[in-house]
């Protein structure tokens, strides 16, 4: 596992893959890997101007790839739902569903068009949303996997349900940390509900160590002080789109990836290199946390697994 490539994806021909946040950096990567593979690829994003210049750029590499780009902003239960219902009319089962798009460390609170805190609602809720809403066409593929983007920051992340958005005190990095970990807390939580339940899905959770992406000029690359110092340690600590985009690929696709398994880098702090099994900190596994989670989320979206998962 340690030098795993994109040329140990196995092939991915007549899947079908959904992959959120896909107009550039880890998104992108990933589309493009998995339309190199085989798979029919649904990019999403917000920028339709950008999602038409990712599948030009996928189609220069692969000219025979099979992708469409179709819009879809996580900050919006109205788009997710509407993109849900979109993708359900034409297609009757998803095979991978990989929910990566997120923002990072917003120097001031913001709000999604629902009212969330715009991390907590971007990053997780979105998500939470979006997978649910998907849940029929996911449970009606064989072996089909849901993978979440977390981060290293989950490490510092805390769920504050008392002050779950950041209404009464807002600071950037933890809105971000508690987003980063309720994305792992979500998919270790949706493997076991599987199991539970029966749907038959592969939960994956994975993060790309420190990546040279937009997200951190768009976030907290807006402090000044803080890009120059990210600038000087980037070429020792961090890599490329590619290569943090291993951990999703290993995640989504290989044979060796573990239900309710978390992958990472294998360099000092998982910062950079081939995927391996990352560390899960202990209020991930936190059991009795992650189930109040998925119910407020549940409460928060308007959106039941179990309502969806019955009526299917």
């Amino acid at each position: 596992m340690t030098d795993w490539t994109t040329a140990d994806i196995p092939s991915l021909n007549g899947k079908t893959a959904v992959v959120t946040g896909a107009t550039g950096g880890l998104g992108y990567e990933t589309a493009m890997a998995l339309a190199g593979a085989g798979a029919i690829v649904i990019l999403t994003g917000r920028s339709d101007a950008k999602g038409l210049r990712a599948i030009e750029g996928i189609c220069e590499r692969f000219p025979n790839a099979l992708i469409a780009y179709e819009h879809l902003d996580l900050a919006s239960l109205a788009s997710v739902a509407d993109f849900a219902r979109r993708f359900a009319a034409s297609n009757e089962q998803l095979d991978l569903l990989v929910n990566n798009a997120g923002v990072m460390a917003l120097p001031k609170r913001q709000q999604t068009e629902d009212g969330f805190e715009m991390q907590l609602g971007t990053n997780y809720l979105g998500h939470y949303a979006l997978t649910a809403r998907l849940l029929s066409q996911l449970r009606r593929a064989k072996g089909a996997r849901v993978v979440n983007l977390s981060s290293l920051a989950h490490r510092s992340g805390a769920i504050n349900f008392d002050d779950l958005q950041g209404k009464r005190s807002y600071r950037p990095w933890r809105a971000y940390c508690q987003s980063k970990l309720a994305m792992l807390m979500f998919a270790l939580e949706l493997q076991r509900r599987s199991l539970a339940a029966g749907w038959d899905l592969m939960s994956v959770a994975a993060h790309p160590g420190y990546a040279r992406t937009d997200l951190i000029p768009n976030g907290p690359g807006q402090d000044r002080w803080l890009w120059q110092i990210n600038k000087r340690l980037q070429p020792f600590i961090s890599q490329s789109a590619a290569e943090g985009a291993l951990p999703t690929l290993f995640a989504a696709t290989s044979p060796a990836a573990e239900a309710g398994g978390y992958y990472g880098p294998n360099w000092f702090y998982e910062l950079k290199g081939s995927p391996v099994p990352a560390r899960i900190m202990p209020q991930a596994k936190d059991f009795a946390a992650a189930a109040m989670l998925w119910d407020v989320s549940a409460t928060l979206t308007g959106v039941s697994f179990d309502e969806i998962a019955a009526a299917a």
